[in-house]
């Protein structure tokens, strides 16, 4: 099968040919990838810093959405031909990044008809992680909740999974992504580029907030003024701060959960909410848009189509 990946841990990203995988055992589900998100954390996996259960030469990638092939005997939620999406790790055979895909059945969620490939495909880590986010914070109406970098991808989506909970939401985003923030559920969006921004937090909530959630690589120490005495910080980065003046410090790594996923995408769905695609890539082209994510270019997800001939990206904004 064709895939994208690296021959060596640290190695450049290629184009490569790998086996198929093997017929799925009883637990697994064997899926033939039509769309897989690429992100930060993929760039982790390639240079050694997330061990996802395998060893090159490896497809990378660990999320994706597409159409069911096989399923194992034990498994009674899927059947072939059923549309699907799924966060995995460690990885049963290979990564995402390929024309097909092994995962644990139970890393596997229905994937809602109002999502399209490319959105289905980039939405399991970064709504995944929201979700965990929400509910490791215990977030709740009589919240005031800071979210650090919600014009990304998954900033946005902890906003998204944070107001059904009641919690007033402020958040920090481009000017630009001020409108897409606010229909996330944001009660208030902030310029982070604004000298001010700090201030204005502040003002939002003087005795400071009860939950700051940060988004963005390096910048959690930065935030710990902004947390009440005996709140919560969570960081998404792996940058946690040590704790002062009581405040209870969450460093959160997503977790596999397909039932979970099932039911936020539906949720999602079901409010009209989806997230934005920047760019589609050939396998041929991972490579590029591992580049793009890395480097924290903005305008949405990155999304790999391993269906997809050799050509030019394409960028475009999709839903929400």
């Amino acid at each position: 099968m064709r895939a994208a990946g690296v021959q060596a841990l640290g190695a450049p990203l290629e184009a490569m040919e790998l086996p198929e995988p093997p017929g799925p055992s009883a637990d697994e589900v064997l899926i033939d990838v039509q769309a897989a998100g690429v992100g930060n954390w993929d760039d982790i996996v390639r240079t050694g810093g997330w061990d996802v259960g395998i060893r090159p030469p490896m497809a990378l990638g660990v999320e994706a959405a597409g159409v069911v092939r096989v399923v194992g005997r034990h498994v009674t939620r899927f059947v072939p031909g059923d549309s699907v999406m799924v966060h995995s790790a460690p990885l049963r055979y290979q990564g995402t990044w390929a024309e097909q895909f092994l995962a644990d059945a139970a890393d596997v969620a229905r994937m809602p008809p109002e999502l399209d490939w490319a959105v289905a495909g980039a939405l399991p880590v970064p709504l995944l992680t929201a979700l965990q986010v929400v509910a490791a914070t215990a977030c709740g109406p009589d919240d005031i909740v800071l979210v650090y970098g919600a014009g990304g991808v998954t900033g946005g989506l902890i906003v998204a999974m944070a107001a059904p909970t009641g919690a007033k939401i402020i958040a920090t985003t481009s000017a630009e992504g001020t409108e897409r923030v606010r229909g996330y559920g944001a009660g208030e969006a902030i310029d982070y580029r604004d000298p001010a921004w700090r201030a204005l937090a502040k003002r939002a909530s003087p005795r400071g907030f009860s939950i700051v959630v940060n988004a963005v690589r390096g910048a959690a120490a930065g935030l710990l003024d902004l947390v009440a005495d005996g709140g919560r910080l969570a960081t998404i980065t792996g940058d946690p701060p040590a704790s002062e003046r009581g405040i209870a410090i969450t460093d959160l790594y997503v977790a596999p959960d397909g039932g979970a996923l099932e039911a936020a995408a539906a949720a999602l769905a079901a409010r009209g909410l989806s997230i934005a695609i920047a760019g589609t890539y050939a396998l041929a082209e991972a490579a590029s848009a591992l580049d793009q994510a890395t480097r924290g270019r903005g305008g949405g997800a990155r999304v790999v189509l391993p269906a997809r001939m050799n050509g030019p990206s394409v960028s475009r904004e999709d839903g929400g």
